[in-house]
């Protein structure tokens, strides 16, 4: 290919990337074919580093770009801006290339799923539905992608997944429903690894509440004493018992524990707190309270 055809498929390559015609006029002088390549070549370069879908979306995401320009700009990238979406937003230790190669595996590029990068710990997968895919779909591709990471790449994740977009002009807010849906379901629900935003239960009332009504709650429950934590094996035994509604016989069945040691670490809760969490309504005061506790704990490390 000579440089007069070199040129020509550059001055293409800029437009299909960037929607910009430039034409080197013939003005019957020579022109440095070589240089004006590498120029073009250098600003192609530019615009897609500076431009790439991924950039695009995670500025996006975090209220970068306005909303009139999100269309153009998308159309530039070839992104459909118009199209049913559901974002997930993942988080593990380190998101290293082996955790990329996994999800461009699970999502390859003529699904036209986009991994956008958040943070050292955190990507997104924006995602679009297929025809007749519901809420349950979605749960079990976060649950495919926590399988196959955890497995393939031994991360440990935790995924949360948004409500459907059904435009681009919805990302910011599906992503910061996203990223609440993540830090509460890591705060009050942390033996759980998939968090859809609409299951957040009270964990999302307790997150919103102002520090100062919190501790008021918490001198009701416990005086002014109110305890730092509780040991693993209490809240481990609590939970079983609360998994199990209340259940004493399931509950020491399940933790390979006699009855009676159970009744008498329910009977010691109940020494220290005043609630015999045997009782549904103690029970259910003792489970908000320990949430709020951890809320607060939380809060003051931050």
């Amino acid at each position: 290919m000579d440089h007069t055809q070199e040129l020509t498929k550059a001055l293409s390559e800029l437009k299909r990337i960037t929607g910009v015609t430039l034409e080197v006029p013939d003005t019957g002088e020579e022109v440095d074919i070589e240089n004006t390549l590498s120029q073009i070549r250098c600003l192609c370069t530019a615009y897609k580093e500076k431009y790439n879908k991924a950039d695009f979306l995670y500025g996006l995401m975090t209220g970068g770009i306005p909303a009139y320009d999100i269309h153009g700009r998308a159309a530039r990238l070839h992104i459909s801006p118009e199209e049913r979406r559901v974002l997930y937003l993942l988080e593990a230790r380190n998101i290293d290339d082996t955790v990329h190669e996994i999800l461009k595996n699970l999502f390859p590029a003529q699904t036209k799923t986009y991994l956008v990068p958040v943070t050292d710990h955190s990507i997104a997968v924006l995602r679009p539905l297929r025809e007749g895919e519901t809420g349950q779909d979605s749960r079990r591709i976060a649950r495919t992608i926590v399988d196959t990471l955890n497995t393939e790449a031994l991360a440990q994740v935790q995924i949360a997944y948004s409500f459907v977009i059904d435009s681009l002009t919805d990302l910011p807010e599906a992503f910061q429903e996203t990223g609440l849906a993540l830090r509460v379901g890591k705060l009050f629900y942390s033996d759980q690894t998939v968090f859809p935003y609409n299951e957040l239960g009270i964990g999302r009332l307790i997150y919103q509440l102002p520090i100062p009504l919190c501790e008021n709650f918490l001198r009701e429950i416990f005086g002014p004493d109110i305890p730092d934590s509780f040991d693993e094996d209490t809240l481990g035994t609590v939970n079983r018992f609360f998994q199990n509604n209340l259940n004493i016989a399931e509950t020491s069945r399940q933790l390979h524990m006699h009855r009676n040691t159970l009744i008498y670490r329910l009977e010691q809760i109940e020494k220290r707190t005043g609630l015999d969490i045997r009782l549904f309504e103690d029970a259910m005061t003792f489970k908000i309270a320990i949430m709020v506790l951890n809320y607060l704990q939380t809060e003051r490390n931050l």
